[in-house]
């Protein structure tokens, strides 16, 4: 039981990645809340639900102040929430580059820049921001969503360095997914996966438990003298 006690906050927890990241914090003693705009996909013992835009930031400020009332404290935050709106940069619109940036960039900043500051007062926690190989080696496009998914391994290496700076041990890593078969990716003709598989030196498309497995890991103490990494679960993809 290596979160038992621990009250944990997971973004876009209602399905896919977020819901398997839910699932493996509960399994291991911690009561999640799991913040989404979709309905919950799901039961299981221990993960509450709660309505969230990320976007909104009063609305993240009213969440933020009822789960203090609620729960006393927050421990661990994972920052999953996210959406794509694909078009090349020549054909963006400015709707969709907004869209995406207030959801995948703001609505991380929205969350953290409360829960980071509460939990240096409580003298510990951790933060795990799901980026994206997209991040990391960019795609044609998605300028909206690599920038998006870039933007919080930069926000990860800052809070980890701004909410450390007084003492308190606040671990804030990334987690950099390479291509995972959520309900997205089953909409996509098999062929095309199999070209995503081949990009891979591991020859296949990842699991949603397989990111919760690490972002376990990042939430527990297993991992206490990691912070401000950008952990790649990919199967050694090369874009």
């Amino acid at each position: 039981m290596k979160l038992q006690g621990k009250i944990a906050v997971v973004t876009g927890g209602a399905k896919g990645i977020g819901m398997e990241i839910c699932k493996a914090f509960a399994a291991e003693g911690a009561t999640v809340i799991a913040a989404d705009m979709g309905e919950m996909t799901y039961q299981c013992e221990n993960v509450h639900y709660a309505k969230l835009n990320v976007a909104d930031a009063e609305g993240c400020k009213a969440f933020f102040d009822q789960t203090i009332a609620q729960f006393g404290k927050i421990d661990i935050l994972v920052n999953n929430a996210g959406i794509t709106k694909d078009a090349m940069t020549r054909k963006m619109t400015d709707e969709q580059w907004d869209a995406v940036i207030n959801v995948n960039l703001k609505g991380v900043f929205n969350l953290t820049r409360h829960i980071g500051p509460q939990m240096e007062t409580n003298n510990g926690g951790s933060i795990i921001n799901i980026s994206s190989v997209v991040g990391v080696f960019g795609n044609i496009g998605q300028a909206n969503y690599a920038a998006s998914k870039a933007g919080i391994i930069g926000l990860t290496m800052t809070w980890a360095k701004e909410f450390a700076r007084k003492g308190a041990p606040v671990r804030v890593n990334a987690i950099a997914p390479g291509y995972v078969m959520t309900d997205i990716l089953k909409t996509v003709p098999e062929e095309l996966l199999q070209s995503f598989a081949k990009m891979t030196m591991l020859g296949r498309l990842g699991q949603p438990e397989e990111i919760a497995k690490v972002a376990l890991f990042l939430a527990s103490d297993d991992a206490s003298y990691i912070t401000g990494q950008t952990i790649n679960v990919n199967g050694g993809m090369r874009l």
